[in-house]
């Protein structure tokens, strides 16, 4: 699955920088996920960086997005290729 920050962000500005996907930025109010951009950091790093980064633990999986974990590989090879 992707992953979405819930209304819980501060905006602390931490998580874009950490992805390296580019998938996050910041939407109307608080920072957003780009769903087909993000692979939970699939080919970066063992654990989501965003998540493991968050301060206020506001980044859950997306339940609108479900994907395998060859799917979201997939989409890591075909973002960096």
């Amino acid at each position: 699955m992707a992953l979405q920050i819930t209304e819980e962000c501060i905006n602390c500005d931490l998580c874009p920088v950490e992805c390296p996907n580019e998938a996050i930025s910041m939407g109307a109010e608080i920072y957003e996920i780009n769903a087909d951009l993000c692979t939970e950091c699939i080919g970066h790093y063992d654990q989501p960086s965003c998540v493991e980064i968050c301060p206020v633990e506001c980044i859950e999986l997306n339940p609108n997005k479900k994907e395998t974990l060859d799917q979201l590989a997939a989409k890591y090879t075909q973002l960096h290729s």
